[in-house]
């Protein structure tokens, strides 16, 4: 059995690689997928911590976020693709107005 301690060792990665790239990355689709990866280390804490205090909320919370990310990666990727139908690019440093 793996210890609980590998797990959040395991999230703690995750979490500071997602806190990484959207920190350093100014590319729009790579800093969605760097919230997705911080929101999947969320989730790997809370089914972690779940099965180890043998309680089914830690996976239920787990699943409504998934849920939640699924909704959120569609408005997103629809965001991203009408911000790059009017600006023709990707990168946040080029794109300064967000007022329309």
């Amino acid at each position: 059995m793996v210890p609980l301690s590998w797990y959040m060792l395991l999230s703690i990665i995750v979490f500071a690689i997602g806190v990484f790239g959207f920190l350093a990355r100014r590319n729009v689709i790579i800093m969605f997928m760097s919230i997705e990866l911080m929101l999947n280390a969320v989730n790997i804490n809370l089914i972690a911590l779940s099965h180890y205090l043998q309680d089914m909320r830690g996976q239920i919370l787990a699943f409504f976020v998934i849920a939640v990310a699924a909704a959120e990666a569609a408005i997103g990727l629809a965001i991203i693709i009408a911000l790059f139908r009017n600006k023709a690019t990707a990168h946040v440093d080029e794109i300064k107005e967000m007022q329309g």
